[in-house]
């Protein structure tokens, strides 16, 4: 004992390293060890739907999972098949994966969506607003034949914004990800507001999460550039944003529409018609448009404004869903641009967290629909759902509870709570 203690004394430097070595090992086998458990209860819990019985003449349900294998560099794949495939798998429905990396992709998308009960889409958020370069999964989502096919979202991610309104708050990736292929399987849904983005000349583009024009957003994107600031990386890339220009000032003239009453809710068919039938209502829809009733349209009140602002942003209300609301409308937050570089810099790491978010002092604006005008020559990027765009002028109109997506019974419960209240 006493000559271990000896050479431990003379050796200090290599026992300390070594007892830390062995206390990461320790702590990383324990949470592979907790890992596996949430996920041999996930199973248990998605057999019991497997083991329902079904008629004869019930076709299973169809799943068609979208899954962006470049989401959480590059192992998305791996937490998908690991963590959320079995589930899926066990609960008895007929799953199709389709991986969202390759050119030429809308026509096949086309047709699973044809026949499929259930969409989920496995990714971060960008993989909700863009499948590719060529295909916009939203575009195909909010046409009027698909738009009633309830949406799963897997978050394998790093940014998912959208999953912390669907699903409680998890500190397990993996214990989030079970948490969401379990919600699939319980069918709770929310609907959820769509935005609908479009520039002169573009196809509209659409988003679930919002727009963002401005200095947080593009100081965010150069984050991972310092990662080798470690901790610090957040603070030094908004630190660092500043010294090319201060005040950042982005000018534009906003026109816009206040809210609009949300109507009643149309009855639900209890279950989805069969195939036949759903080709013959687009068919007679294309071929016998409705016609529309001859009523007068009142003129529509549009407010202008010119702004001067270091960010601006356009959010639906998916943040904070509100199932109760009597109006439809989405969040125009107009930062003022005479903060103080340190309040730059602070608000900045805020705003990683919470990218919406709208600080005490902004002008917050509630609309149905708005016009962003940027003067001519303005240059930058346009943040839609964490994808980049080219900035230019865009009309940006809300597409109100377009979109069902499931979500876990608890979070629906506390929702409904909390309008009570």
């Amino acid at each position: 004992m006493a000559k271990a203690l000896a050479t431990l004394r003379h050796h200090w430097k290599k026992s300390v390293f070594g007892a830390c070595l062995l206390g990461w090992g320790g702590h990383w086998l324990y949470g592979k060890h907790c890992d596996d458990l949430v996920r041999r209860a996930a199973c248990q819990e998605a057999q019991t739907f497997g083991n329902q019985l079904i008629h004869p003449t019930v076709p299973l349900k169809k799943a068609t999972v979208f899954l962006n294998p470049a989401a959480c560099k590059g192992k998305a794949v791996n937490l998908f098949e690991k963590n959320a495939a079995p589930i899926l798998h066990l609960s008895g429905m007929d799953v199709t994966v389709v991986r969202t990396d390759y050119e030429g992709q809308a026509k096949r998308l086309m047709e699973l969506m044809e026949s499929t009960d259930v969409i989920i889409i496995a990714g971060g958020d960008g993989t909700v607003q863009e499948l590719h370069a060529n295909v916009n999964l939203l575009s195909l989502c909010v046409q009027a034949a698909f738009s009633k096919i309830p949406i799963g979202f897997i978050p394998l991610g790093k940014t998912c914004n959208l999953s912390h309104t669907l699903y409680p708050e998890s500190t397990s990736q993996v214990q989030h990800i079970t948490n969401a292929a379990l919600a699939i399987l319980k069918g709770e849904t929310v609907p959820l507001d769509v935005l609908q983005i479009k520039g002169e000349k573009e196809q509209p583009v659409f988003a679930v999460s919002g727009l963002r024009w401005g200095a947080y957003r593009d100081a965010g994107v150069k984050v991972s550039n310092y990662w080798y600031l470690g901790p610090l990386k957040t603070q030094a890339a908004h630190l660092f944003s500043t010294f090319k220009e201060w005040p950042q000032k982005h000018r534009a003239a906003l026109m816009y529409l206040g809210p609009t009453e949300r109507p009643a809710e149309e009855p639900e068919e209890t279950r989805r018609p069969p195939f036949f039938v759903r080709l013959y209502r687009r068919i007679r829809s294309c071929c016998f448009p409705p016609k529309e009733a001859c009523e007068e349209v009142a003129p529509e009140n549009w407010e202008e404004l010119k702004l001067s602002t270091i960010e601006l942003s356009i959010a639906t209300q998916n943040r904070q869903l509100d199932l109760t609301r009597t109006e439809d409308f989405m969040d125009i937050c107009i930062e003022r641009d005479n903060i103080s570089k340190q309040q730059f810099v602070q608000r900045g790491s805020q705003k990683m967290h919470d990218p919406h978010m709208c600080p005490e002092g902004s002008q917050h604006i509630q609309a149905s629909r708005c016009i962003l005008q940027l003067p001519e020559g303005t240059e930058g990027s346009f943040g839609i759902d964490n994808e980049e765009y080219e900035a230019m002028p865009v009309e940006v109109k809300l597409l109100p509870r377009k979109l069902k997506f499931f979500c876990d019974p608890s979070v629906r419960e506390q929702m409904l709570q909390a309008a009570e209240e």
